[in-house]
């Protein structure tokens, strides 16, 4: 695996737990909840789709974290 895909994995991972943590157990829910394709999300937690900045910023928006806070996240 490449650095790039590993990096995307994580993202995706740290993302999952942010959920999860929010109490959504279902990535369907949180996609639905938040008007996000629900495909799409799927892609991202799983390391599949090579999100943008933007869709990050969206997300991390929901989340009330900051993006140097994310990239601080140990799981």
């Amino acid at each position: 695996m490449d650095c790039k895909s590993l990096v995307i994995e994580q993202i995706g991972s740290r993302l999952k737990h942010l959920r999860e943590q929010k109490g959504f157990t279902s990535y369907e829910r949180f996609a639905i909840e938040y008007d996000i394709s629900r495909m799409h999300y799927w892609q991202i937690e799983k390391g599949k789709a090579n999100i943008t900045i933007r869709t990050l910023e969206k997300l991390l928006e929901i989340h009330e974290i900051s993006i140097e806070k994310f990239f601080e996240i140990k799981i």
